[in-house]
């Protein structure tokens, strides 16, 4: 079976890019969507959301969330934000952010975000699954086998 190609790819990329243009032009600045701003909006509440539903989930458990420290931690929760996150809170943080970083357009906002990620796994989500894998044993070993530390 042969293709019957009526235009090559490549035009019809290039009217569709063409057709972007003319529309950009034609419809008023007061209906365009500007990712610009949405993109980092929309990362920056989900983030938000997520922090919310982790801290709720914890204070529903009525488990601590102070994270200096840890071993007042009363449960390990594992339901909820926490099947796909071992650290919710602090992804929410992490996608607050990147929302930042992406709203700024700093390119050296990427070495915050990374510091960010490196300071937090080595200095708090560390020190803390030590601390929850010795309250909590093998509960917490399976819990780290299933479920990523991050996302």
């Amino acid at each position: 079976m042969s293709l019957k190609l009526k235009v090559p790819p490549a035009v019809v990329f290039l009217i569709c890019i063409g057709m972007m243009w003319a529309l950009d032009q034609q419809i008023p600045e007061w209906f365009v969507i500007d990712l610009g701003k949405l993109l980092p909006r929309g990362i920056l509440a989900l983030g938000v959301l997520i922090g919310l539903v982790g801290v709720f989930q914890f204070a529903r458990s009525s488990t601590s969330v102070d994270p200096h420290h840890p071993e007042k931690a009363s449960v390990l929760v594992t339901s909820g934000v926490y099947r796909f996150s071992r650290n919710p809170m602090y992804l929410a943080m992490l996608l607050i952010l990147l929302g930042g970083f992406i709203k700024f357009g700093e390119p050296t906002g990427l070495v915050v975000l990374i510091f960010y990620l490196w300071y937090m796994n080595r200095f708090q989500i560390q020190p803390e699954e030590e601390m929850m894998e010795e309250k909590f044993g093998k509960e917490f070993r399976e819990y780290k086998k299933s479920v990523r530390r991050w996302i």
